[in-house]
């Protein structure tokens, strides 16, 4: 049996054809592709709105410049998250604070973010970055209400989550990014995630002051609209309106993108396959615990849990099944730490983070690779 990693990106003779032809355009970057990225992504999830941009990360950072966080803003998010989550609000001057998880779902704990919001000054907090972990989708209505509540802003983290959603009080499905309830979502194109453009990240939203802005920011806070200029000198006039940053995305990735996006309800259909093979088999485990089967989870990840992580995760790794752990919580980072956060602070994420262990989870494994998984970590119990 050949290696076995946690994630694998795709890339089939259509992908590839279509980046030689854009290879062979006028444009590699700035072109026609970053704008049908765009729509066709801002339809797949639902939203007005989508712009491109380099990487997950820079879509975190300019979605909390364009909601005006600065020196003094005070934002909540969640321990359970890659580190970008919480950093983009520092990049941009402001404070994080982490509320702690719930052990059923894994998402933030809206009990425990109220608990947070009331231990502090009224209007101490500004805003709230939700994270759609492992693919699950966070209750966005139910945010929403605490959101108004408070008076704050979500930035919805769907890097996780394209594809999917939760069912709203009315039974609709509200898809993740689709900006009903979030002020701005995201997502990124890493090769590990559902869609692989190398690196890549977009952001949707519903909101066109927002838009306006992401678009300046993107791009060194230039513009060339003619509605929007101070002055104009002619055809080659541009005015740079505010600091913004060279966060772009090319054409070349765009249209990979394009082209993986065609095969999104395909591939996200085999991770539910892979999803229930895995829940069939490790539901009666008792070393094993799981969390249930949800129609609307996009599973970028399968997580199990069990006492027994390291040593499973060696007694793998020496049979050529690399699993990884998402994520280490992010308050026990040093750089947070030195802020001081401290173990003890999330016992719910720390608790978590010592039994966690992703299995893998991509739309290539097959059914043999995926068997030959399960055996060996029921031998492993056994």
């Amino acid at each position: 049996m050949k290696p076995i990693p946690y994630g694998k990106q795709e890339i089939t003779s259509a992908d590839i054809e279509s980046v030689i032809n854009t290879l062979q355009s006028d444009f590699w970057t700035q072109g026609p592709k970053i704008a049908e990225f765009e729509q066709k992504f801002a339809e797949y999830v639902g939203a007005k709105y989508a712009v491109a941009v380099a990487n997950g990360t820079a879509a975190l950072h300019l979605s909390a410049l364009a909601l005006g966080v600065k020196e003094g803003v005070n934002v909540i998010t969640s321990p359970l998250t890659f580190v970008a989550s919480a950093n983009c609000i520092k990049y941009a001057g402001g404070n994080v604070f982490f509320a702690d998880i719930d052990e059923k779902t894994l998402l933030l704990d809206l009990k425990k973010v109220e608990k947070l919001i009331l231990s502090k000054p009224k209007g101490f907090f500004q805003g709230i970055i939700p994270v759609d972990f492992a693919g699950k989708a966070v209750d966005l209505e139910r945010l929403k209400l605490l959101a108004q509540k408070y008076n704050l802003w979500i930035l919805e983290d769907a890097c996780h989550a394209p594809g999917g959603y939760f069912v709203d009080s009315k039974g609709e499905k509200q898809f993740c990014g689709n900006g009903n309830f979030a002020d701005l979502a995201i997502f990124s194109f890493h090769p590990v995630k559902h869609i692989a453009c190398g690196e890549g990240g977009m952001i949707t939203t519903n909101r066109q002051d927002l838009y306006e802005k992401l678009l300046l920011l993107r791009t060194h806070g230039i513009t060339r609209n003619p509605e929007l200029l101070q002055e104009n000198h002619g055809g080659w006039y541009y005015e740079m309106q505010t600091l913004g940053y060279n966060y772009r995305l090319t054409d070349l990735q765009c249209a990979l993108g394009i082209s993986q996006l065609q095969r999104a309800k395909e591939n996200l259909a085999k991770r539910h396959q892979i999803a229930l093979r895995y829940q069939q088999a490790f539901e009666s485990l008792s070393e094993v615990k799981i969390l249930p089967y949800d129609k609307g989870n996009a599973y970028h990840l399968y997580i199990i849990q069990t006492e027994k992580r390291k040593e499973l995760y060696d007694y793998l790794k020496a049979h050529q099944i690399f699993c990884q752990v998402h994520y280490i919580p992010v308050h026990l980072q040093p750089f947070y730490k030195n802020l001081g956060y401290k173990k003890g602070d999330f016992p719910m994420v720390e608790n978590y983070y010592e039994k966690c262990l992703s299995l893998p989870m991509y739309p290539t494994l097959t059914e043999n690779e995926q068997s030959f998984v399960i055996e060996k970590i029921k031998a492993f119990f056994a």
